[in-house]
């Protein structure tokens, strides 16, 4: 084993206890395997990636750090950090202290995999080709890795499966909330996906902290009112909710947003969205006729969201409170499955809800009420 960052960065105990479960039991790193780290130059990120860069190491690796600026979703990821993640790495990790980034090049001209069409190098590797295996974790520090990395994956693996074969059969859910949210949404011809930790073969990939079972609404389909009343992501970081956010849906759409500042704030982030679309078009970043595209899905119901880690806590980060047991989360903009392609995507969580799923065979089943799971 190379001697790594022991010598002259400290890595505190625990942060290494993580790391190394990151990379024997959530990775599984082999002899030999290229590893890139994508990070920025912030202590919290940066400590997490020497971290993972000795553990690597340790497991027999050949861990590399790049280190750009940090990124909003709406700024480019830099060439060189393009260049390193189109070298194809067996694993890559993207440790930030907002976002990796967008794919200029990508965005202007997707990358194509059996037909379907990838604005993202690192999505056309992962999900397309399958050429390596990853997780990302936007807006992660040191409390959050420690707490939440080391915990019993087989459990979560078992729960996020039960879970994911019940929205698999499901033709639309209802979600309830105390705060007020009501809202239907379609899933048929949807495939639900786990976020359990397992990603140790190519092609898997997630966030870690894992934990969360999620699912991309059945286009047009979503309807009702959703009361954000725990975080929510917004341009510049996520929000601890003061007051809740309100949200009229209609087709699959947002078409109203009530609230106070916070509410203001959301607002503006999907403007900035739907601006900045356009305005990629007209430049010729985006192709013609897909700034329309990409401005319409800024306001799309892309995701739902069921969080599953026992050890994550509702702090006002979203990457760990979007796995919080007692909540579901719903994200405005982009969705998982490549067909409502958007710049944003802007995970905002419901405390509490009541979940009821109506099968393919006419079936009611409440698999979540007032937050507790029954799968």
């Amino acid at each position: 084993m190379e001697e790594g960052f022991r010598s002259w960065i400290p890595v505190e105990a625990g942060l290494a206890r993580a790391a190394a479960v990151a990379a024997r039991e959530v990775l599984a790193v082999k002899q030999e395997e290229r590893a890139l780290i994508v990070t920025n130059p912030d202590p919290e990120v940066f400590g997490i990636a020497t971290a993972l860069y000795d553990a690597i190491a340790a497991e027999g690796g050949r861990p590399v750090i790049v280190i750009q600026p940090v990124k909003s979703q709406l700024d480019f990821t830099e060439k060189a950090a393009v260049a390193a993640i189109a070298s194809a790495p067996e694993v890559l990790i993207s440790l930030s202290v907002e976002k990796l980034g967008k794919d200029r090049e990508a965005i202007a001209q997707p990358l194509v995999h059996e037909g379907r069409r990838y604005d993202s190098t690192f999505h056309y590797l992962l999900h397309g080709a399958k050429r390596l295996r990853s997780f990302w974790s936007p807006h992660v520090t040191r409390s959050t890795f420690v707490r939440t990395v080391p915990i019993d994956y087989a459990r979560l693996r078992a729960e996020s499966s039960l879970l994911a074969a019940i929205l698999d059969d499901v033709v639309e859910v209802r979600i309830a909330a105390p705060a007020g949210t009501d809202l239907t949404i379609g899933l048929r011809g949807r495939r639900a996906r786990s976020d359990d930790g397992f990603f140790s073969v190519p092609g898997a990939g997630g966030n870690l902290p894992a934990g969360e079972t999620f699912i991309s609404p059945e286009l047009g389909s979503a309807r009702g009112r959703i009361v954000f009343d725990g975080s929510m992501t917004v341009h510049g970081g996520d929000l601890l909710l003061a007051e809740p956010i309100r949200a009229a849906v209609e087709e699959g759409f947002v078409t109203r947003i009530e609230g106070g500042s916070e509410a203001e704030r959301l607002r503006e982030t999907i403007r900035l969205g739907e601006e900045r679309a356009l305005q990629m078009e007209r430049t010729g970043t985006l192709g013609r006729g897909l700034g329309g595209i990409y401005r319409k899905n800024a306001r799309n119901l892309g995701e739902l969201g069921i969080g599953l880690n026992p050890k994550a806590e509702i702090t006002g980060n979203m990457l760990e409170d979007e796995k919080a047991y007692r909540t579901c989360h719903i994200a405005i903009g982009s969705n998982y499955d490549e067909d409502a392609p958007s710049l944003i995507h802007l995970d905002g969580l419901i405390r509490e809800p009541t979940i009821t799923a109506r099968l393919a065979g006419g079936e009611m089943r409440t698999f979540m009420r007032g937050g507790e799971l029954s799968l």
